[in-house]
C-alpha cells in the first residue's frame, strides 16, 4: 500500500523511472535526453574588506564542454551577489527573477530590503524550482551580502534544492563539483584579514586547484583570454573585478606553480 506520494506509487511500480535509475554513462541515454549544461565551480570568502564571490567559466552537458565562456556569479544590489552551480537555465533564470524582485521590492517600499529578508526570498525561489530538481535540473546558488549596518555584516549562504538555508561561519565555502578541491585550497590559504590583492590571489589559487582535479571545472585560458570571474560586496557596494588585476594575479599564479608544478 503507498500513501498519497507520487514518487512513493513509483518506487512501488515502477523503480526504473526514477531520476535516480537513469543510465549515467552518456553513450547509454536515450535521445530525448536533454543534455542541459551545468556549470560549476562557485567560491566565496571574507576579507578585510567585506567578501569575495567568483566562479570559473565551464559549462558541461555530460562529457562535453557547452561553454568556455559562462558567466556564472552577478550583483545582486549594492550589498549582495550571488553565483550558481547546476542547470544553468534554471539558474540563470533564477537568479535573474531574483535580482528582479529585490529591485522591485526597493522600488515599491522606497526602502533596501534586509540581508534577512533577501536570504528568505532567495529560499523560495530554490524551493519552487524543486519539481525541476527531482527531474535531474538541480540549480543552487551561493548568496554573499556585506552590510555594515547589519549585526551580522559579512553573509555566506548556502542552500540545498528544498530551500534549506545554511550559514557559512569558517568564512570560506564553495558549490559544485569541484567544490571539494576549491575548500581544501581556501582552508589553507583563507586569511580574514587579507587585502585585495591577497583574496584576488586566493580566488584565482582555490579556482586552479579545483581545475586541477575537476573536469568540470575550468581553469584560466590565456589564448582566449577567459578568466574566473571575480566579485567584491565591501561597504563601497557591489564591483566586478577588472580583469587585468585577474590577468595579473594568473600569471603570478602560474609563474608559482611553475616552479612548484606538483603542488
Amino acid at each position: 500500500m503507498t500513501g498519497p506520494s507520487f514518487l512513493d506509487l513509483l518506487r512501488a511500480h515502477a523503480p526504473d523511472a526514477l531520476p535516480a535509475a537513469l543510465p549515467r554513462d552518456p553513450a547509454q541515454r536515450v535521445a530525448t535526453d536533454l543534455r542541459a549544461p551545468h556549470g560549476t565551480t562557485i567560491i566565496a570568502f571574507t576579507w578585510a574588506d567585506g567578501v569575495l564571490l567568483a566562479g570559473d567559466r565551464r559549462a558541461t552537458s555530460g562529457n562535453l564542454i557547452a561553454q568556455k565562456d559562462l558567466v556564472k556569479v552577478m550583483a545582486i544590489d549594492d550589498t549582495s551577489a550571488a553565483g550558481f552551480a547546476g542547470s544553468v537555465g534554471h539558474a540563470v533564470l533564477m537568479l535573474k527573477l531574483f535580482a528582479a524582485e529585490v529591485e522591485q521590492y526597493e522600488k515599491v517600499e522606497g526602502a533596501r530590503i534586509s540581508e534577512d529578508g533577501k536570504i528568505r526570498r532567495l529560499s523560495a525561489v530554490v524551493r519552487e524550482n524543486l519539481g525541476a530538481a527531482m527531474q535531474g535540473f538541480v540549480a543552487l546558488p551561493l548568496y554573499v551580502g556585506y552590510d555594515p549596518a547589519d549585526g551580522f555584516p559579512a553573509r555566506i549562504v548556502t542552500f540545498d534544492p528544498s530551500g534549506s538555508i545554511a550559514h557559512n561561519r569558517s568564512g570560506y565555502t564553495s558549490i559544485g563539483s569541484g567544490s571539494v578541491f576549491a575548500e581544501a585550497s581556501m582552508k589553507k590559504l583563507h586569511r580574514p584579514d587579507a587585502d585585495r590583492d591577497s583574496a584576488i590571489s586566493l580566488a584565482v589559487n582555490a579556482l586552479w586547484d579545483a581545475a586541477d582535479d575537476d573536469t568540470a571545472t575550468a581553469g584560466p585560458d590565456l589564448t582566449r583570454a577567459l578568466f574566473p570571474n571575480l566579485i567584491t560586496v565591501t561597504a563601497a557596494g557591489t564591483q566586478e573585478v577588472a580583469e587585468s588585476e585577474i590577468r595579473a594575479a594568473t600569471q603570478e599564479m602560474l609563474a608559482a606553480r611553475a616552479r612548484r608544478p606538483g603542488g
